[in-house]
């Protein structure tokens, strides 16, 4: 009997329909179940032929999933690996390992792929295209465009192949007391990034100043700064991190804040925006 294989296309099909739809059909009962379901379709073609086969394949798939988007790209290429190995025998292989795997790389994967692409590699990114914008050019943004889309690209591309390589033994590398090391040494990392940008690109200051007996002005910014420099900076990102992890607020909202608080101050001669009308 031939081995079946999962053609070049097939896999080229399940990356893309992962790569442009992990979020499509996003549910909070579902999250990410359908978008991994249906990029699993075509390579489970090519392995079953029969259509009954073909439907039992895709049951496995049908359970709540979840994941950082980026790095669970590997989920689903190690599936497709296993899969192969299934449908050629393989004994210590069926749907329900299959699902436990997919399963249970949840978990450390959206760790680390939570500390590593939205918490250190696009404010590194965000940081650089910052600076390029500065005085209104056009380079910042074209520079994170360009940049995080082809790095993304071809990082998602390898370990979707790496996955589909190694199938099950990726398991070994992604869980286990390795995972954790590598997980707290991103997070590490992600902290430091994001205080240095943080430090880097908030800067608030008052305009507000009081007339003292003497007929001098006493500018509340000066008093502050001899508090300690950049107190107030300090504080608004302080109270930014407070909105989002103990009242759980979503950061459009904590935008919304911050711009009624910046329109009132402007209002009342609090915050000085430097424009001339």
């Amino acid at each position: 009997m031939a081995e079946k294989k999962i053609q070049r296309k097939s896999l080229l099909s399940a990356f893309w329909t992962w790569y442009h739809g992990n979020l499509l059909f996003f549910t909070h009962q579902h999250m990410q179940t359908f978008p991994f379901l249906v990029a699993m379709i075509n390579p489970l073609k090519d392995l079953y032929s029969d259509p009954d086969d073909l439907h039992h394949a895709l049951e496995t798939y049908e359970g709540f999933f979840n994941v950082e988007p980026q790095l669970g790209t590997i989920i689903v290429g190690i599936c497709c690996g296993l899969e192969e190995a299934r449908a050629n025998g393989a004994e210590d292989i069926d749907e329900e390992m299959i699902n436990s795997v997919r399963v249970g790389l949840m978990g450390p994967l959206a760790g680390i792929g939570d500390s590593l692409i939205p918490g250190t590699y696009i404010p590194i990114l965000l940081a650089v295209a910052l600076g390029l914008a500065e005085g209104g050019s056009m380079m910042g943004p074209i520079f994170y465009i360009v940049a995080y889309v082809t790095t993304m690209t071809g990082f998602m591309y390898y370990i979707f192949m790496k996955g589909y390589e190694l199938g099950g033994k990726a398991v070994e590398v992604i869980v286990g007391e390795q995972a954790n090391v590598i997980k707290d040494s991103i997070i590490m990392l992600g902290m430091i990034v994001i205080g240095a940008v943080a430090g880097a690109w908030v800067s608030v200051t008052t305009a507000l100043e009081f007339k003292t007996e003497t007929g001098s002005f006493l500018t509340l910014q000066g008093v502050l700064e001899g508090i300690h420099p950049g107190i107030l900076s300090f504080l608004t990102v302080i109270f930014a991190w407070w909105l989002m992890t103990k009242r759980k607020m979503q950061p459009l909202t904590v935008m919304l804040i911050f711009l009624v608080i910046a329109l009132v101050g402007v209002l009342l001669g609090i915050f000085d925006p430097g424009l001339s009308y």
